[in-house]
């Protein structure tokens, strides 16, 4: 299944994706979705990606709690001027992968309205683990971080634009080539939904990367210090390079 997460039930869209002997069929796409629809799909899934952060970056933390006790250390060169130094505080370690191997930087969890998403993430994540579903950040269990934009530009998809209010036609060009490209995949029982809710499609594509990070196929931390980061920051499944939407039906 995938999650297209927003703050609040609206705008908020969850697509299940069964697999089954080769085929894949796009069974739902509820929206909006409350907290209980979201639990309630993830509780079916085999595996989930959810489009928000899993946490925020550990030095935006350390930031936060010395500025809470009044010793903000100064920055290199005792100035704010610049935006290197808040380059850690902005993205986390996985943001930083993802826009090295994709050159698409997903939003700052710390410095943009993503963070309200993120708030309710936390709290759905926390009612996973009170009813015995905790939940690895690293991606290595049931649920995986994922980012549709980036991964939509591995797999040679359109990836950006297709959200604009002003330009429809994109998003239904995404889903033609979603449909050409992926023809194992039966996408008749929700195309309608996704050809004009970009959050409809997002939770889709969410799907299918939860499908990818089911079989391996997306890129996970490379050493202990991304291990250790994904564990408390979260971590983003991308496709690794090099695959394609045919490799999903495994």
């Amino acid at each position: 299944m995938g999650v297209d997460l927003a703050a609040e039930p609206k705008g908020t869209a969850v697509a299940e994706v069964e697999w089954r002997d080769g085929r894949a069929v796009a069974r739902t796409v509820t929206s909006p979705a409350d907290d209980a629809a979201v639990l309630d799909a993830l509780g079916r899934a085999d595996k989930a990606g959810i489009d928000c952060p899993l946490g925020w970056p550990e030095d935006f933390i350390v930031f936060i709690n010395a500025h809470q006790a009044g010793a903000v250390p100064l920055p290199p060169g005792g100035t704010s001027a610049g935006s290197d130094w808040r380059r850690p505080l902005r993205l986390r370690v996985t943001d930083r992968v993802v826009a090295q191997e994709t050159g698409v930087t997903p939003l700052s969890v710390s410095a943009d309205r993503i963070g309200s998403v993120a708030m309710r993430c936390a709290i759905l994540l926390a009612e996973l683990a009170r009813r015995g579903q905790p939940v690895d950040r690293a991606g290595t269990g049931q649920v995986a971080e994922v980012y549709p934009a980036a991964s939509l530009k591995v797999w040679g998809l359109t990836h950006g634009g297709y959200k604009r209010p002003r330009e429809p036609h994109k998003l239904a060009e995404l889903i033609d080539e979603l449909s050409a490209q992926a023809p194992y995949l039966q996408i008749e029982a929700v195309a309608a939904q996704c050809r004009v809710h970009h959050d409809a499609a997002d939770a889709l594509i969410a799907a299918l990367v939860a499908r990818a990070a089911h079989l391996g196929l997306t890129l996970g931390p490379r050493n202990p210090a991304e291990v250790a980061a994904a564990r408390t920051e979260g971590w983003v499944a991308i496709p690794r390079r090099g695959t394609r939407l045919s490799d999903l039906p495994g």
